[in-house]
């Protein structure tokens, strides 16, 4: 079946977006087309529906392309654990932790996985539009790729080179990513496409045509900066840059709301914020040191990759403090997952931080955390209150506690089994993903600010919907700016 190959000039040029574009625009044309991430690197994760766990950007691409998540999708995932090491995940499931040597001495292995995960796309599938990692012409790393052009050329796909115009130097990067390959990839690039402009077109004057003529590779469009299109991110390069953001502004009876999440160094799963980021009146703020904490209503500690080290990283900060003080003035605090964790008691983690011994937490709620090597990813459902919650579940860590929050029911338990805890006003859970049901969302909130004794109403947001229409604005965005014709005559 045929396929393209999306790279880019560097990480965050807009490789995942133009894919998530491209998926949908396919998928109205009645086209069943699959994406395709032979390896990520990213803190940000989804489940699919059996329990593989794959990078974030695929999860939603799938969407985009309107077919179920699967682990084909993204075979490699390499979930960083410190400066030097990563979680490698391989079809799903963790398979070793490596620094980048011995990684890129497993690689020859790996590649085999790759191709196999891809050919079982390809009968299953029309178009499968792969997403390479980084820049393709990292010379040091050539030899051994496994995500770029070495898959491309495997598989007999053209790619498409995506460059980033509002970092600067677009066309260097464009000219020079062509000139470093060698001349077996050189021959696979079929057009460039510029991402990010701001202003006209025009400005851009015969540099396109020049870079034409050097090159021999075509501009397939120029697509303008979205300023309120932001999907799920792939890593924490995406933190500084879109992030979603209400579509209307709140009316004077909605009143405002203050969320600061703490920002830790390993935060993982941050999209968890982007469903309350869209909410009319209320504000989402990073923060990275007690004096940016404020006086907020809500203080949400987020998922981590490494949460024994992100807890002393909070305590050497000086959080611990900051925080009791927002509570003591009524704010609420949350903990998803390593922040549930951090909010407990104890955590026993000789799995990522290699401790044998318990490490005390910050005692807030009661619950007892111990790591198990065999990682749980799984969908999970339940009910809080009147109200429907659902998520998705990714951890070492095993969580006992008492005082559940809400009570999660499907296949894998009914009634409290330590994925929440609650006292007073610190909560946690180790569900990902919850406030994405607006029902859940809206009471939530609603109670944040009656703790504060403010007057919050939800609004009549669906975040379902929201994503949906972001997702087609950017499809509709690249059927406006490329030359369709182009990329369907690399897809013959």
């Amino acid at each position: 079946m045929p396929g393209l190959m999306i790279c880019g000039t560097s990480s965050d040029a807009g490789k995942s977006t133009v894919v998530t574009g491209l998926c949908r625009l396919l998928a109205r044309r009645g086209i069943k087309v699959a994406p395709f991430k032979a390896q990520n690197m990213a803190l940000n994760s989804y489940v699919t529906p059996s329990g593989h766990e794959i990078g974030r950007a695929q999860g939603i691409q799938a969407l985009a392309a309107r077919v179920t998540p699967e682990v084909a999708m993204n075979p490699i995932l390499l979930k960083p654990t410190g400066e030097r090491t990563s979680q490698v995940v391989v079809l799903g499931r963790p398979w070793a932790h490596l620094d980048a040597a011995a990684y890129h001495e497993a690689k020859p292995r790996l590649f085999g996985i790759v191709v196999d995960a891809l050919d079982d796309l390809r009968q299953r599938f029309d178009v499968v539009i792969c997403e390479g990692a980084g820049s393709p012409a990292e010379i040091n790393l050539l030899d051994h790729d496994i995500v770029n052009l070495r898959v491309a050329e495997a598989a007999g796909f053209p790619a498409v080179v995506v460059g980033d115009i509002d970092r600067g130097g677009v066309f260097a990067a464009l000219y020079g990513t062509v000139a470093l390959l060698p001349d077996r990839y050189r021959h696979l690039v079929k057009g460039f496409v510029i991402n990010k402009f701001r202003g006209d077109p025009a400005l851009l004057g015969d540099g396109p045509a020049e870079l034409h003529r050097r090159t021999g590779v075509p501009t397939l469009g120029v697509l303008p900066y979205l300023h309120d299109v932001a999907l799920d991110a792939e890593d924490s390069l995406a933190l500084s840059g879109r992030r979603p953001r209400p579509a209307t502004a709140p009316t004077p009876e909605q009143g405002e709301l203050d969320v600061a999440a703490i920002r830790f160094p390993r935060i993982a799963n941050f999209t968890d914020l982007d469903a309350l980021a869209i909410e009319p009146g209320l504000t989402v703020r990073l923060v990275e040191t007690p004096a940016a904490l404020g006086d907020p209503d809500l203080v949400i500690l987020p998922g981590t990759k490494a949460t024994v080290a992100d807890l002393e990283w909070l305590r050497g900060r000086g959080f611990p403090g900051a925080i009791s003080t927002a509570v003591d003035r009524n704010a609420t605090v949350l903990g998803i997952c390593g922040g549930y964790q951090m909010l407990g008691r104890t955590i026993t983690d000789p799995v990522e931080s290699g401790r044998p011994g318990p490490v005390e937490a910050l005692g807030w709620l009661p619950a007892v955390t111990v790591f198990e090597p065999t990682k749980v990813t799984r969908q999970r459902r339940g009910r809080a209150g009147q109200h429907r919650v659902t998520g998705y579940q990714i951890h070492h860590g095993r969580t006992t506690a008492t005082d559940p929050w809400f009570t999660l029911d499907d296949a894998y338990g009914n009634g409290p089994d330590g994925s929440t805890a609650c006292h007073g006003a610190v909560k946690g859970t180790t569900l990902h993903g919850l406030f994405e049901e607006d029902g859940f969302r809206t009471a939530f909130l609603e109670e944040v600010a009656a703790r504060r004794g403010k007057r919050w109403r939800g609004s009549v947001v669906s975040f379902a919907a929201a994503r949906e229409s972001q997702i087609d604005r950017l499809a509709d965005l690249l059927e406006a700016h490329l030359d369709l014709d182009a990329v369907e005559a690399l897809l013959t």
